[in-house]
């Protein structure tokens, strides 16, 4: 299950990111194409700003995930372990 946890973790925040960063691009070259009075090219926001940041933040999110997952499960196994001996002592 641990892979599949990985991969929803990463999907989902990587969805968000690219929603909130293509928000954002868009904001921006909207205010920019205002300020130098041109029509907007909204492709800027796409390509130079949500894919970019959507793909950095998914490679951040696959590793860490895939730490704190390995973590977790190191943990819990460790733990087991050591309630098992505890019962076996008794």
């Amino acid at each position: 299950m641990i892979p599949v946890r990985v991969l929803l973790a990463t999907f989902v925040v990587t969805l968000l990111s690219f929603a909130v960063s293509l928000f954002l691009g868009i904001l921006g070259v909207v205010l920019a194409a205002q300020v130098r009075g041109v029509h907007p090219n909204m492709t800027i926001a796409y390509r130079h700003v949500a894919f970019p940041i959507a793909g950095t933040v998914a490679a951040v999110v696959l590793v860490s995930a895939s730490f704190m997952e390995g973590r977790h499960y190191h943990q819990a196994k460790t733990l087991r372990r050591m309630e098992d001996q505890m019962h076996g002592a008794h």
